[in-house]
């Protein structure tokens, strides 16, 4: 396995769709999930400051990806919409989004989404971190899997009508310095 760390969409646009394709088939059908609302979220994501992925390959052939991108503070579109409003030291500290995690089937429960995450966050010069996660996915296992990473639930957002509401949730980019 090969851990790559990609500041040009371009390059992996198509990775990234297949994955996303694969991993969301059973939704495929619904206006949030569409492979063309992925596209424009991706292409408007990846226009956004301090875009980056992460792409796992397994011989040649990609499984999983995670992408991110820095906040642009206080009164970003993200913030924005988390209910309750996020106390103003987590809406104002430096954040990295990761807006983006997905791992094909074949390949999960072997720690590559935490590997993806830790690989992206190594080189990463924000303070802090924050994700949103649908509570029900794996019936609650995936917001679990991100507590055990050191995520707090932080409120709730949702992105559009037809999108589900996620769980906001967010923890330093280096724990041990903010335990430390």
């Amino acid at each position: 396995m090969s851990l790559v760390r990609i500041g040009d969409v371009e390059s992996v646009w198509d990775d990234l769709v297949g994955i996303y394709k694969e991993c969301w088939a059973h939704k495929l059908h619904l206006p949030h999930y569409a492979p063309e609302a992925f596209g424009e979220r991706l292409r408007r994501h990846a226009g956004e400051p301090g875009w980056e992925a992460v792409v796992a390959y397994d011989s040649g052939e990609p499984f999983g990806y995670l992408y991110a991108n820095r906040l642009t503070g206080a009164d970003d579109r993200w913030w924005g919409r988390t209910r309750p409003e996020p106390e103003p030291g987590i809406a104002s500290a430096s954040t990295v989004a990761v807006k983006e995690m997905m791992v094909r089937q074949q390949w999960r429960r072997q720690g590559t989404a935490c590997q993806l995450h830790d690989v992206l966050l190594a080189g990463r010069p924000e303070t802090q971190v924050s994700l949103m996660v649908n509570p029900l996915n794996q019936d609650g296992r995936v917001q679990a899997l991100y507590a055990s990473w050191g995520y707090a639930v932080v409120g709730t957002a949702q992105s559009s009508p037809e999108a589900p509401v996620l769980t906001v949730m967010v923890r330093p980019v280096r724990p041990e310095v903010a335990a430390g």
